[in-house]
């Protein structure tokens, strides 16, 4: 399959983090069936702001609606490959990947694997913090605010969950 063709007509998060999912399974023979993905505003703090996180408790990958914004109005050719990165790193975290400074690495090589070396998305592995200086990854332990909204995203999952209409 051409991971970049299939990105790049990527219509959806569903689409997106299907691809996520493929390359995951392809490239280290493991998958998590069940996973949920909202959006939310997760705000900023002082450090800059949090992209995306996975929360082990609820299987579920939260994706920050702030920078998805940001990218719209700014550079929008950016909008499928960061979504990719995001969904591709918080992924690999609910394989079993818990260590943060692992992941990274691990997405980078994944990424580079699949994409090349020059590719964006292989750009945003190796260093986001060129592309959005704000953007911080979550401490271990981090806790997200108890009064989120999040807004799930409709047809994740979808080949295990066909039963569902």
């Amino acid at each position: 399959m051409n991971f970049e063709k299939e990105l790049e007509k990527a219509k959806t998060f569903s689409d997106i983090f299907e691809i996520a999912k493929d390359i995951v399974r392809e490239f280290l023979g493991a998958e998590q069936a069940g996973l949920m993905v909202g959006v939310t505003d997760l705000g900023s703090h002082s450090q800059g702001f949090i992209g995306a996180f996975y929360s082990l408790n609820s299987n579920m990958i939260i994706i920050n609606k702030k920078p998805l914004a940001r990218i719209l109005q700014t550079n929008p050719s950016l909008y499928n490959y960061y979504i990719f990165h995001v969904m591709l790193h918080e992924y690999v975290h609910s394989i079993g990947s818990y260590d943060e400074l692992q992941t990274r690495q691990l997405v980078y090589e994944i990424s580079r694997h699949y994409f090349g070396a020059n590719h964006m998305v292989t750009q945003l592995a190796s260093n986001m913090e060129k592309f959005m200086p704000n953007l911080t990854y979550p401490s271990h332990g981090f806790q997200p605010p108890q009064d989120i909204n999040i807004e799930f995203v409709r047809g994740i999952d979808r080949k295990n969950t066909n039963y569902i209409n």
